[in-house]
């Protein structure tokens, strides 16, 4: 025991020297069915900072100076391991999978076999089921300034076929920019959609609806898929000119869903998809305190979702870190992905991994503060 101990301290070392401008603190974040949780917090020299907690592979906080150099937490989240345990039904800040977003009538068929899932969500199955890769303590290791979280999904599990693992690598780079990277390999043909579902809101995490639906939101998509009352693809798709999806222009989000209560969950079809590196996917400002985050992945699409089904005003918060009461609108998600329900649908990307072949989807956060008050258009 004492060696592999002393070894995972010399490699916590090795991480503090190995990128001088930023640093890598590793601290126990309580335990879960007997095993330790984990957390490990990058800093940047200006105070930037993210938090990832082992369960769920979760990020658990982003501080982010404004233009003056005031930081401020901008995820939503839980400051312990009881709380994501047993009330962070929303997903906020965790590793979603196997199959991220929604899979039409809970199965999915594969070489002419039927495989059934949970119906977690009405008739349909959402984020990977019951006890989804949110809800799981992930091993993790440090290799250099990059955490590597890994979890063996069996064959089976939640109804997937297959062994699966996966690693999730997370990574803060000097310029405040988190880099996560996802990969999987399979022992048999299965499905997998991988995301990170954190809650942003730039002007701080306890902020609430009233600053979010001030921030100005672009996404790079021309499309987005078109969906049921239930939120599952019709296979077809939606150009979002002349339509309240067209942020293709700056935007503030308020003005939008202002006119219809309901937006945003939808995935947004991106348009430079198939480009060998990551391409842009979206750009969000909160223009008073100046913090913006820019998105980049190499993945097909984005869900823009706006925390439709928090709490609203009528019932009691959702309480989250430091007490505060997260409700309706009060933050928005950008989760990278494959189109959701892609496992019926040819003509969308493809969800199916088969042996041999490894799944990889990259993303990048970039996060800064504009120096001067933004003009951001809207419309």
């Amino acid at each position: 025991m004492a060696p592999t101990v002393l070894f995972f301290f010399l490699v916590l070392l090795v991480s503090y020297t190995s990128s001088a401008m930023v640093t890598l603190n590793a601290e126990d974040f309580g335990s879960y069915k007997g095993s330790a949780v984990k957390k490990f917090t990058w800093t940047t020299p200006d105070g930037f900072s993210v938090s990832v907690i082992s369960y769920g592979a979760t990020i658990q906080s982003i501080k982010v100076p404004d233009r003056t150099g005031v930081l401020a937490d901008v995820v939503l989240g839980f400051n312990d391991i009881t709380s994501y345990v047993e009330r962070n039904t929303p997903y906020m800040g965790a590793t979603v999978g196997r199959c991220a977003n929604r899979i039409g009538g809970a199965n999915f068929t594969i070489d002419g076999i039927m495989y059934k899932l949970a119906k977690n969500i009405g008739e349909n199955h959402l984020h990977g089921g019951i006890v989804g890769f949110n809800k799981v303590n992930w091993e993790s290791r440090v290799e250099g300034n990059k955490v590597v979280f890994s979890y063996l999904s069996k064959d089976g599990e939640e109804g997937y076929p297959g062994d699966l693992v996966t690693n999730v690598i997370y990574e803060v780079r000097e310029d405040n920019s988190l880099h996560v990277e996802f990969k999987s390999t399979t022992t048999k043909k299965t499905v997998v959609n991988l995301t990170n579902h954190s809650y942003f809101n730039l002007a701080g995490h306890q902020t609430g609806a009233d600053e979010m639906l001030k921030h100005v939101a672009s996404i790079n998509a021309n499309k987005i898929t078109e969906t049921d009352s239930e939120s599952i693809p019709t296979g077809k798709f939606i150009n979002v000119g002349g339509t309240p999806f067209d942020l293709r222009t700056p935007t503030r989000i308020g003005s939008v869903i202002n006119k219809q209560e309901n937006l945003f969950d939808d995935n947004f079809c991106v348009n430079t998809y198939g480009n060998k590196n990551v391409n842009f996917v979206a750009r969000v400002v909160h223009p008073s305190s100046g913090r913006y985050l820019e998105l980049f992945s190499d993945q097909p699409g984005v869900q823009f979702y706006t925390a439709n089904s928090l709490p609203d005003p009528s019932t009691p918060a959702l309480v989250g870190k430091d007490g505060a009461g997260y409700r309706r609108h009060g933050a928005f998600c950008l989760e990278t992905q494959k189109y959701p329900d892609a496992v019926h649908h040819p003509n969308f990307p493809s969800a199916f991994l088969s042996p041999g072949d490894v799944y990889t989807h990259r993303v990048i956060y970039k996060f800064g503060a504009e120096k001067k008050a933004s003009h951001s258009s809207s419309h």
